[in-house]
């Protein structure tokens, strides 16, 4: 059951250790296990000693008065918050005109990053493009390239030209045939396609979700195609966002979701620098129309987490490796103090963008960081999920405009927090409320069987989970079965499995003569993830051993094969929600302490107990008359198997090393 116990490495131990001498004789061997055991008991306890550290740490706030005092860099790069290595390499990409993929969760920068990169583009080159008819071909409209600013002056002398033609020719002509038909002069007059007239900085277009008319260019129909009433050819041509970012930046998040054929053909004007415009229906009038190749020399940036890389064009991904730069951005940065003021920078670039809340004290700013602290999940961290984090200082700022306050202070923060619960909080409190209401699960006595897990819900709220087991008389000859009841993912399903070989291991029983079942209660949303682990074995093993649980206690970790508790993820969220539910204590993997970062009113609620073995975890969690017996027995099995591990040191010296193929 013991996990950190390894055949090569307790040998070796034995050969090494000068406290095993050549008359070590088995009595001594236990002795020594027994002092193992008793250190390793002392070390968990040790590791109890105080969670103060991991409440969330005081913010000592800083020599300004408020955030009208802190200076905002004019420039939007310098605006970006911990991400330092990815604004290194977007000013190299800028520079150089490389294209970008940025990776990373939502909310913590990627198209801030691609706006800015559009600053620093160079905007002396911006070039204005028209159409013009062809004479020759309507149907191949020609394209014109120049300066920006001059394109307009261009079709303004048409315009006055084909208006003082169009006063004489009119002279006559009814009106419904003025309304109708177009003079042909009217035709030479070019049509400005993209107008980049008095642009200071290089465009900056967001193709997010845009389908391939809008991305890549459209001609209208035309329902007047015959008699004469039609609209020229080159007057329904429309600039696609490729052509609108010439010389810019055209930004693509999500860039997964566009179609196969799509993604292609932007690989192709990403290639090529230009584009021809043609109809995108194949039923209307505009796809008889294709233009001459229209400029679109942009540079791509495109964004997305992990998985939309399975479902990104991978030519058009190598393009990007091989032309620009690939990017994972961070989800947290360290806490020092030059980070927390750059989070006082962020305060009050949110409240200047957002220009209808005032500004923040210090104070309230301190709380801010304080909720940084906390979403980060870990410890010695500052979240950089920006975007949320700028909710929280919005809704602030909205209850001190309620309130008619000329600033934000700590208490409207506080009040904040509980107005701009998540969808996920939300649920999570009234889901908590209900089962406490209906006894779902308990939170005092003892029952066997029965243990109240933890999960989460979204990415920052914990649930209790419930979960129960029944071991019966197998219904088969050969060998029992693990059944599992609930709506389980591929990883729980998996996770139900290991944990009947690791119960086999654990109490030296063979429980192939039950069968087992397990309940997830009431867990109609699913469950995913194998942060369960320990729950499950301990109820299994009560249910064996018809020892009772500590209803008052709640426990979550993942566990290995060989019986070691590994670390999970939103153990700060599962802690808060077992103190919410009433318990009294919590058991977590001690290799998730450092992440434990809770408000100091829940570590007035409940005890907190770091756990590394299933065998600390069962002298925690069960309790009567059977567990100390139950317990004792298990530790003689783990002796057993060390005195069986450890070589005789005689054998150790005699023994001849083998010959190596090698």
């Amino acid at each position: 059951e013991e996990s950190s116990i390894n055949n090569d490495d307790l040998k070796q131990d034995a050969i090494t250790d000068n406290k095993i001498e050549t008359d070590t004789d088995t009595s001594k061997t236990e002795e020594n296990a027994e002092t193992t055991e008793e250190s390793r008991k002392e070390e968990i306890k040790e590791s109890n000693y105080d969670l103060s550290d991991h409440i969330v740490s005081d913010i000592d706030p800083s020599k300004y008065k408020d955030t009208e005092d802190i200076e905002i860099p004019p420039k939007l790069i310098d605006q970006i918050i911990g991400q330092e290595e990815a604004v290194e390499t977007i000013k190299k990409a800028a520079k150089q005109r490389r294209n970008v993929l940025l990776i990373g969760e939502p909310g913590i920068g990627k198209s801030m990053l691609a706006k800015a990169m559009a600053e620093l583009l160079p905007p002396e080159d911006l070039q204005d493009i028209l159409i013009y008819p062809n004479v020759e071909n309507p149907n191949n409209p020609l394209v014109g390239v120049m300066p920006a600013g001059q394109g307009k002056k261009i079709v303004a002398i048409g315009f006055v030209t084909n208006q003082f033609l169009t006063a004489i020719i009119a002279v006559g002509i009814v009106f419904f045939a003025l309304y109708q038909i177009k003079p042909k002069s009217q035709q030479l007059v070019p049509k400005l396609l993209v107008n980049n007239e008095s642009k200071k900085v290089a465009p900056f277009i967001d193709a997010t979700g845009a389908h391939a008319g809008a991305l890549l260019g459209d001609v209208r129909h035309d329902p007047y195609q015959s008699g004469g009433l039609g609209t020229p050819a080159h007057e329904r041509v429309e600039s696609g966002m490729i052509h609108r970012a010439n010389k810019g930046v055209l930004y693509i998040d999500e860039i997964g979701t566009m179609s196969m054929k799509t993604q292609q053909e932007l690989l192709t004007a990403l290639q090529e620098h230009k584009y021809q415009i043609t109809g995108q229906s194949d039923t209307s009038s505009g796809a008889m129309v294709r233009t001459n190749a229209v400029p679109c020399d942009f540079v791509l940036v495109a964004s997305g987490n992990l998985e939309v890389l399975d479902d990104m064009h991978i030519a058009l991904r190598s393009r990007i490796r091989g032309y620009g730069y690939e990017i994972f951005m961070k989800d947290s940065m360290k806490d020092t103090p030059e980070n927390r003021e750059k989070l006082v920078q962020f305060v009050a670039q949110e409240v200047k963008n957002d220009g209808r809340i005032p500004h923040f004290s210090k104070e309230a700013v301190a709380e801010i960081i304080k909720e940084a602290q906390r979403r980060a999940g870990k410890k010695d961290a500052l979240t950089l999920k920006l975007r949320d984090l700028g909710g929280l200082v919005r809704a602030a700022g909205d209850v001190a405009v309620e309130q008619g306050a000329n600033e934000v202070t700590v208490d409207h923060v506080f009040e904040a927090k509980k107005q701009s619960r998540t969808l996920e909080q939300q649920i999570a409190d009234r889901y908590i409320t209900q089962r406490k209401q209906y006894s779902v699960f308990s939170n005092q006595g003892a029952k066997i069987g029965c243990i109240n897990g933890l999960a989460v819900i979204g990415n920052s709220s914990g649930i209790v989970l419930p979960i129960a087991a029944e071991a019966a008389p197998s219904q088969s000859k050969e060998e029992g079965k693990i059944i599992a009841a609930g709506k389980l993912g591929d990883i729980a399903k998996e996770a139900v499995q290991n944990v009947g070989a690791i119960i086999k291991k654990s109490i030296g029983k063979d429980i192939s003569n039950y069968d087992i079942h397990i309940q997830f209660v009431q867990s109609y949303d699913g469950v995913e993830g194998d942060s369960a682990s320990v729950s499950m074995a301990t109820a299994i093993i009560s249910a064996i051993e018809n020892i009772p649980i500590d209803q008052t206690l709640a426990l979550t970790g993942s566990l290995s094969v060989r019986g070691t508790v590994l670390p999970i993820g939103g153990v700060t969220y599962k802690i808060e929600a077992a103190a919410e539910s009433g318990m009294k204590k919590v058991l977590i993997p001690a290799s998730n302490v450092d992440d434990v970062l809770i408000d100091k009113k829940y570590m007035e609620q409940i005890e907190i107990i770091p756990v590394k073995t299933l065998t600390d975890v069962l002298e925690e969690a069960l309790v009567g008359p059977r567990k100390d017996e139950f317990i004792k027995q298990l530790k003689e099995n783990r002796l057993d198997k060390i005195k069986d591990m450890i070589p005789n040191t005689n054998d150790i010296i005699s023994s001849k090393p083998s010959k190596s193929n090698n």
